[in-house]
């Protein structure tokens, strides 16, 4: 399976494109990749319209929701796991429905369904704008700043703007030419004649990559490409909460592109080491804690691992094996949210395998006590069943 692009990438916007700018992309992919307008296509170009349609309706439907976007720019994928997920099994809908959705019904009927495609190409753009690669690290975090959040130094080797050139890749800017095959439109033009008519397509230009401008000159440092390798360090502010496996997106802070373009993100993959006393599930915390058959019957008071430090747990005379105690509020808090799960204590009773004499005879003398003999009574029944569900 493919993996997934970036939804901004998908649409061809930046992270700080207005709704409209989002609405106006989506429009532009929907337009060039809707099922409807490839039905003459091959096999191979039917399938193909249908995965890029299919992508950017997912990126829409994130990025066109300010709730699933601001989850999106702060945890990427993790934070909206199946939140664009759409139903196709009823088909992809007719183009000229998703036109007037999108714009308020301001198409009408202009396209006639879009039964027709004279001149409805994919449309020309301006120059391509260069986008950087994102890159992929990852951090380890406790359980103990992941509780609280925390920034992280992550050192990393990107592609940085060449200081001798400013990134243009070309000694001085004078070295920097419009492209001659697509006179700097960064595409290039072909009609096509078809049953459907007279329909025009664009092409990135072969020459240069469709940045509209060539390289005559190059620079020495660094070859022409504007880029030179370096080993920096980013500060990754990490939100409380997060758990393994989560990735956070760094806009910008991937490689840089050449002659100005757009850096790529960095992805961040968050590994959780594991707590030597508690163990996590989701924003709940366990604990057990082994005591003396003693302590059990007499009480006593032991001290507990939390994520605030330790705490001071009473033991009541009497309690059972496999009792769970409850401390509300010191599990884990919920990522991006502002509730904070429980974290759970479990009482194990410690049976000894050997005992001396004397101890076999002090516990001989107890063995006909009534007190010794377990309690068959209702409620202590229902307590233990009611609290070792936990563990």
């Amino acid at each position: 399976m493919a993996e997934k692009r970036d939804y901004y990438e998908v649409l061809g916007v930046d992270k700080g494109a207005s709704a409209d700018d989002i609405k106006a992309a989506y429009r532009k992919a929907a337009l060039k990749w809707h099922p409807d307008r490839w039905v003459s296509g091959t096999d191979a170009e039917k399938k193909t319209a249908e995965e890029k349609f299919k992508e950017a309706s997912e990126a829409y439907s994130v990025l066109s929701d300010p709730d699933k976007k601001a989850k999106y720019d702060q945890f990427g994928f993790a934070g909206v796991d199946g939140a664009g997920a759409q139903d196709w099994s009823q088909g992809f809908g007719s183009l000229n429905d998703i036109l007037n959705n999108l714009f308020g019904g301001a198409f009408g009927g202009a396209f006639g369904g879009f039964s027709g495609f004279g001149g409805f190409g994919g449309g020309q753009q301006g120059p391509r704008t260069m986008r950087g690669r994102d890159i992929r690290t990852r951090v380890r975090l406790s359980l103990e700043e992941i509780a609280k959040g925390c920034t992280k130094e992550v050192s990393i080797e990107r592609n940085r703007p060449c200081p001798d050139c400013g990134g243009r890749g070309a000694r001085s800017s004078s070295d920097l030419k419009t492209c001659p095959t697509c006179h700097g439109s960064g595409q290039v033009q072909n009609v096509v004649n078809s049953l459907f008519g007279r329909t025009m397509t664009y092409a990135t230009c072969p020459q240069c990559g469709g940045e509209g401008k060539i390289v005559t000159n190059p620079c020495s440092s660094c070859k022409g490409t504007g880029l030179l390798r370096k080993r920096e360090t980013v500060h990754v502010k990490v939100p409380a909460g997060v758990e393994d496996g989560m990735q956070l997106t760094v806009r910008g802070e991937g490689h840089a592109a050449a002659r100005g373009g757009v850096s790529g993100d960095l992805l961040v993959i968050i590994e959780e080491i594991p707590h030597p006393q508690l163990k996590r599930q989701g924003t709940d915390l366990f604990y057990t804690r082994v005591i003396s058959v003693a302590d059990a019957i007499l009480g006593t008071e032991i001290q507990i691992p939390t994520l605030d430090g330790s705490q001071k747990l009473k033991i009541d005379p009497g309690t059972q094996s496999g009792y769970v105690t409850r401390l509300r509020g010191k599990g884990v808090p919920e990522a991006g949210g502002y509730s904070r799960g429980d974290l759970y204590v479990k009482i194990l009773v410690w049976i000894p395998r050997k005992l001396s004499r004397s101890e076999k005879e002090a516990i001989e003398a107890l063995r006909t006590s009534s007190s010794i003999k377990p309690d068959p009574n209702r409620e202590d029944r229902e307590l233990f069943e009611k609290e070792s569900k936990y563990f």
